[in-house]
Parts: C-alpha cells; sequence; structure tokens
C-alpha cells in the first residue's frame, strides 16, 4: 500500500472508533475494556503469523524495545486515554491530541537524534488552530469543575505514553522487525500489564450484558487495533513517527463526519474553515506544498 493508502486507512477506521468507544464506557472497568479488546487484537495476529508461516523469533533487545511499546502505547495510552474520557468532553481530547505531534519531533531528536522537519511543526500548528475552531461550539459543554482538571491530566499522560511508544516503534522497525510481527509481540506484552494492573487494583472482572459492547469490542480489536495500527506501523516505518503522527489530527475530523449522521452534530462556518486549515496543515506536513524556507532541517 502506497503512504497515501496507510494515511487514509488509519483516519477512517480510528475516526470510526471514538463512537465505538462510547460503547466500552460504564459497565466494565476501562482497564479491562483495553485488555479484552487487545486480547481479541493478539490473538488475530498470532493466527495470522501461524497460518502464513511468519517467524516469530526475535533478538531479546528487541524483545524489551516491544515490551516497552506494549506498555506504553497499548497499556497506559489506552488505560488513561479511556479513564480521561470520564471526566473531559471528547472536544478537549480531540484538540489536545495534537500535542502528540510535538512530543514526537522532539523524542525523535532526542532519542533517535533524527533532524526536526520544519514542516510538520507548522502542519501542525495549521492543524492545532483549524481544531480549535472546529470543536469551539462543543467547549460550551465542558464544565470547570475538580473533574475537569484531572481529565487533562490523564489525557496529557496518555499523549505522552503515546508519543515513547511511536518512537520506539520506530527505532524497532529501523532493525528491520516486520511490522505484524511487533504488533503482535507489543499487543502480547501489554496484556501482561493490563491483565496484572487489573488484578492488583481489583478490577471486576465481568461480563457485560449488552450486545454493542461486545459488537463495538470485537470492531475495536479487528478493525481499531489488528489493521489500522498495522497501517500506522507501517507509515512509521516508511516516513517516520512525526509526520505518521499527524493522523492523530485527521481522524477527528472523519468522527465528525459520522457524529452528523448518527449524532446530529451541527455544522458551522469556523467548522469548515477549521476543516480546511486542517487539510492545509496536512498537505504541509506531509511535503505536498512546499515552500523555500520550510525545507531545511533542523540538526
Amino acid at each position: 500500500m502506497s503512504n497515501i493508502q496507510l494515511f487514509l486507512s488509519c483516519t477512517i477506521i480510528w475516526g470510526s472508533t471514538w463512537i465505538a468507544i462510547t460503547y466500552q464506557l460504564g459497565e466494565v472497568d476501562p482497564v479491562l475494556s483495553v485488555a479484552y479488546r487487545f486480547t481479541i487484537a493478539s490473538v488475530v495476529l498470532g493466527v495470522f503469523c501461524k497460518i502464513r508461516k511468519l517467524p516469530l523469533a526475535m533478538p531479546g533487545h528487541i524483545h524489551l524495545k516491544m515490551a516497552a511499546v506494549g506498555l506504553s502505547l497499548y497499556t497506559l495510552d489506552y488505560s488513561f486515554l479511556y479513564e480521561s474520557q470520564k471526566y473531559i468532553v471528547s472536544a478537549v481530547v480531540a484538540l489536545m491530541s495534537s500535542c502528540i505531534i510535538y512530543i514526537n519531533v522532539v523524542m525523535r531528536r532526542v532519542f533517535l537524534k533524527k533532524p526536526i522537519r520544519i514542516e510538520v511543526l507548522v502542519g501542525a500548528t495549521f492543524g492545532l488552530v483549524g481544531m480549535a475552531l472546529i470543536f469551539v461550539p462543543e467547549f460550551a459543554k465542558v464544565h470547570n469543575d475538580q473533574f475537569l482538571a484531572l481529565g487533562i491530566i490523564l489525557a496529557c499522560i496518555s499523549f505522552v505514553c503515546a508519543s515513547i511508544g511511536n518512537v520506539v516503534s520506530e527505532r524497532i522497525l529501523d532493525h528491520g522487525t516486520p511490522v505484524i510481527q511487533m504488533n503482535f509481540w507489543a499487543m502480547t506484552y501489554a496484556l501482561i500489564f493490563l491483565y496484572g494492573y487489573a488484578f492488583i487494583s481489583g478490577a471486576e472482572f465481568i461480563l457485560p450484558t449488552a450486545s454493542e459492547y461486545y459488537l463495538s469490542l470485537v470492531f475495536l480489536a479487528v478493525f481499531g487495533s489488528v489493521l489500522a495500527f498495522g497501517a500506522f506501523m507501517k507509515l512509521v516505518q516508511q516516513i517516520g513517527s512525526d509526520k505518521a503522527a499527524y493522523v492523530v489530527l485527521m481522524y477527528p475530523l472523519v468522527a465528525l463526519f459520522i457524529s452528523t449522521f448518527f449524532e446530529g452534530y451541527q455544522w458551522h462556518l469556523q467548522s469548515v474553515i477549521g476543516v480546511i486549515i486542517v487539510l492545509f496543515g496536512n498537505a504541509i506536513a506531509m511535503g505536498k506544498l512546499t515552500f523555500p524556507r520550510l525545507k531545511r532541517k533542523v540538526a
């Protein structure tokens, strides 16, 4: 698949998972919902590797890095993200998610010694402005109470963990590790952390009764985890974790279009302008619009 196809796959699938996640909240502890999701994803990837006879043996240092991805990206990121959405509206989470791009740029420079690409920073800034315009009406639903600060803190921790996972994944892929096997091991290691924490914290292992929970769980596991993360990691391998992270600014747009049909989202002039600005920022970040001063890299 081309970079554009990979990017669109992540954007469309993750844009649709926003609604699916809402069916996961409430009856089951968020950590267990994440654990169930990656259990299914890990089994699917394992069976696929077995059928295709893909080698699963990896060097010890790669296993350590994959365990780090499992902890940061698949355990802490999603656990804190699910928890944060109990206290703040998704609009705030969507806007704050743009921070991942900036964090990725810095971590990529510090830990991978790769140059800072100015076009990514400029594109991300346009994206941030566009997202703010899109969600202006939604901010009226934000209640200024003690839980707002908690939700913001949890979301920030989630994004830092995601960035760590993205950068470590890029390092693993730089070693030539296949994407499918890496995701299998990372998700498998994540299960150790997820179920371990659930047991220690006293989370109640219950089976929900709502069919919507199971339908959304399968969708999140197969499409949101197996397919979308597979496409995302391939994108990280081919264009870098800084550019790939721009997906986090694009899939909320898909969520908005879906919300228009299923939740009655009302479009406003600033929303349309915001979408245009986000798309313009994406074109800059991906190198589709070039300016002489944006071609240089910070060493």
